[in-house]
């Protein structure tokens, strides 16, 4: 069963985020070697909805930054904030550290299916709505 994905970085694939598992909000964070060569695996700790809402935040200020970026209004220089965020999102960053730590001895282990999701809010700039199909190992 596919799941939201909510927010994500990328690096030759989704790296870390925030997306439901078993309907829940989790953070979601990629054990990826670029020296292993075998299959991605993911470590998931939930996440509770004061944490989502930040995290929320933050992810409004990158597409902000990415929207304005792709369109020809922000440069590299400025990434990943543009400069009436910049503050806020220094603030969130602060904030969310600690709060999304995975800590592996606590944390679900599982391999990832992410695939493109239909989302009519996305404005089709940057990085595409995303779906994922958790599977344990």
């Amino acid at each position: 069963m596919f799941e939201l994905v909510h927010a994500y970085s990328w690096h030759d694939g989704p790296r870390e985020g925030i997306a439901e598992y078993l309907g829940q909000p989790h953070r979601f964070e990629s054990e990826w070697q670029d020296s292993d060569g075998g299959e991605d695996s993911y470590l998931l700790m939930p996440i509770d909805a004061a944490t989502l809402a930040l995290a929320f935040e933050d992810w409004a200020i990158w597409r902000r930054w990415e929207t304005a970026f792709y369109r020809g209004e922000a440069t590299l220089e400025t990434h990943p904030a543009l400069p009436e965020d910049r503050h806020r999102r220094e603030e969130l960053k602060r904030l969310l550290a600690p709060l999304l730590n995975i800590e592996p001895t606590r944390a679900v282990r599982v391999s990832a299916d992410f695939r493109r999701r239909d989302d009519s809010a996305w404005n089709g700039v940057g990085w595409p709505p995303l779906k994922v199909e958790w599977t344990a190992l």
